[in-house]
């Protein structure tokens, strides 16, 4: 059996990812699934009998075809609530060109069927009887990722797919497990909070010119170090724009502000960064202004295209 999976649009599957990185901030973490899954390719089980515990690494092995010679898939293992929230559990996404190699890639065949495995990213999860696990694919997962240079379509073949899942089974000696002790830190320093900040994930849509943008604001306002008297701010803003299936509109955006400051003495730097692609090449603009109190007094700008290689 054969399941056909269009590229989905660019600028809407991966706005609901969260953070490469999250540290559990808020929304750094991944939203409700469902509208991610809209531009995926799904598989759910029936209503789990029992609780599943699961401690490890899934691996997907698929069985697939594309019909152009640079792709990639994303693969999300969610857990789905009978009132049908999905919580992404882990994800895992392999450059399609990448499949035998990560030193030596090569270019697909369109129309082969290829044999590629997908790891996702380990995590100990207990999956709840009456949840059910759902498996998404998809051939983009932007931003998280950058998404291939054009539309693809994969052809997924079930019956060569097997989803493998490090199941933990439960263990007499769970019961008798010891509770975790109190955590153990240094001590902070002494701190007076004198502008508050600001972290949050907004997601804008322009349906007249079908634009979508991620913008993600974190803003740790200003502290003063009471041992030493500096204080410290530091604001940074992410952005994140594309329009509906054009892969030429891509575009990543940092703005980071840094200061520190005592009495009269003050100094502070502003970098700004754009990264922007063609099928051909990467192109990544930036500059650095330094400034102390008002005088900006060092300045540096980059203009650099950067070949795609089966990316």
């Amino acid at each position: 059996m054969r399941f056909f999976q269009k590229t989905p649009i660019i600028n809407t599957c991966g706005l609901f990812a969260g953070k490469w990185c999250s540290y559990a901030a808020g929304p750094d973490l991944a939203h409700d699934q469902r509208e991610e899954d809209g531009g995926a390719l799904t598989f759910d089980t029936p209503p789990l009998e029992a609780n599943l515990e699961m401690m490890g690494a899934a691996e997907l092995e698929l069985e697939l075809a594309a019909d152009r010679p640079v792709a990639m898939v994303a693969v999300r293992l969610s857990d789905v609530a009978p009132d049908d929230k999905a919580t992404r559990v882990t994800y895992g996404l392999l450059n399609l060109t990448h499949r035998e190699s990560h030193e030596a890639p090569t270019p697909l065949e369109p129309g082969r069927r290829y044999r590629v495995r997908v790891q996702l990213n380990d995590v100990a999860q207990v999956f709840p009887r009456g949840h059910r696990l759902r498996l998404s694919l998809s051939t983009s997962y932007w931003p998280l990722a950058w998404p291939p240079p054009e539309r693809v379509r994969l052809t997924v073949f079930d019956r060569g797919s097997a989803l493998h899942l490090p199941v933990r089974p439960p263990r007499d000696e769970d019961d008798h497990l010891p509770p975790f002790a109190e955590p153990e830190a240094a001590p902070s320093i002494a701190t007076t909070r004198l502008e508050p900040g600001h972290h949050n994930w907004y997601v804008y849509r322009d349906l007249a010119e079908d634009l979508s943008t991620l913008e993600v604001v974190n803003d740790n306002g200003r502290i003063r170090l009471e041992d030493s008297g500096i204080e410290v701010a530091t604001r940074a803003v992410e952005t994140y724009r594309s329009r509906d299936d054009d892969f030429d509109s891509i575009q990543g955006r940092t703005l980071w502000e840094r200061s520190l400051k005592r009495g009269d003495w003050e100094v502070r730097t502003v970098t700004r960064t754009v990264l922007t692609s063609t099928a051909g090449e990467f192109r990544l603009h930036a500059t650095l202004d330094a400034y102390e109190g008002e005088r900006r007094v060092h300045c540096r700008s980059w203009d650099l295209a950067i070949p795609r290689r089966l990316v």
